[in-house]
């Protein structure tokens, strides 16, 4: 059996240089400031991702990176080398887009063939690197079908061979499992993670999904607005967040204000016991919400405010759990799990 190469000479590391530097990168649209100086390095052999809502940049800055968008300032760098006016198909990338952009008239064999055809490889050549590279995403022996006649998890994974056959040494992935099914989502995240490590390639992954960032990303870059609000690895982020926006964006999180300063606290991290029981602050559960592996209450506080508990349901039952409204209470939590974060603004 055939098989795909790591890497190539094309695509060997060097040495203490992140496979993509940004320096600076701004991208305007009119009056909309799309990305707002943005620094980055990204390591050679990282899952990084970006991360944020819709408008908040993180698109852009792949396609930055692509060369599909030129920035107005700032300077982009592959391999410590300046690409910044450099066309797209001369950079040493590859893009999977969420919609496949896969040619329906050719076969899936041909799709992946395509890029190395337009390199001058001969026919035998590339149906070799084809076969090989279908094989490693999982679909052998459907070189020979079209698109059309394929499931969505495996076109995507088409669309993968695709973009891997070339064998880049970054490749871009623009919310790729965004039209998937919640299950099979799940299954790609597994098997992307899996393929990548494989692969020993960079992956600069965008996605508005929270889990799966936190899930797939060796680190991940926090985008607001046109900036980067942190970055960091999974745990760094969601258990250390720097802002107010990182803290409420990346999972569920209560933000606590205290002589000035404001901190947030985990609902999973929080101890919810009788009122009359040790330490903390004490209140009324205002809402519970049942959703199968956890319960989640709003707890008011009798000092102003409200937290949202999240407590797994080890033994308790739906009927258990909802039977708490209305209940007072008293919440405590270990000082470490409180982080200071930053006003929003400042």
């Amino acid at each position: 059996m055939a098989t795909l190469a790591a890497t190539t000479p094309e695509t060997e590391r060097v040495a203490g240089v992140p496979a993509v530097r940004l320096s600076g990168i701004r991208r305007v649209y009119g009056d909309v400031v799309a990305v707002a100086g943005v620094d980055l390095e990204i390591g050679a052999g990282e899952f990084f991702t970006l991360l944020g809502p819709s408008g908040s940049g993180k698109t852009t800055t792949l396609r930055v990176i692509a060369g599909f968008e030129r920035p107005d300032a700032g300077r982009v760098e592959l391999q410590g080398v300046d690409v910044t006016r450099v066309a797209p198909a001369q950079r040493a990338v590859n893009t999977v887009f969420q919609d496949y952009a896969l040619f329906p008239h050719m076969t899936v064999a041909e799709n992946v063939e395509y890029g190395l055809r337009v390199k001058g490889m001969s026919r035998r050549d590339r149906r070799t690197r084809a076969e090989a590279v279908l094989d490693r995403v999982r679909l052998p022996g459907l070189g020979d079908r079209k698109p059309v006649q394929l499931s969505g998890g495996q076109r995507q994974r088409v669309a993968l061979a695709r973009a891997i056959v070339n064998q880049p040494p970054v490749l871009l992935l623009d919310e790729p499992l965004g039209a998937l099914d919640l299950k099979l989502r799940q299954e790609m995240q597994t098997f992307l993670k899996a393929l990548q490590q494989d692969l020993e390639i960079t992956f600069v992954y965008v996605t508005h999904d929270q889990e799966e960032a936190l899930t797939m990303s060796d680190r991940l870059a926090v985008f607001s607005e046109g900036r980067i609000e942190q970055v960091g690895s999974p745990a760094e982020v969601y258990e250390h967040p720097q802002t107010e926006f990182v803290a409420g964006f990346v999972g569920v999180s209560n933000v606590l204000e205290r002589e000035g300063r404001r901190f947030t606290i985990r609902p999973e991290k929080i101890r919810m016991t009788d009122e009359g029981t040790g330490e903390g602050e004490t209140g009324a559960v205002r809402e519970v919400v049942y959703v199968g592996m956890v319960t989640r209450y709003v707890v008011d506080l009798d000092s102003g405010g409200a937290l949202v508990v999240v407590r797994q349901n080890l033994e308790t039952s739906s009927q258990e759990a909802l039977a708490e409204q209305g209940k007072r209470v008293r919440l405590s939590w270990r000082p470490e799990h409180t982080y200071e974060i930053e006003k929003e603004g400042t």
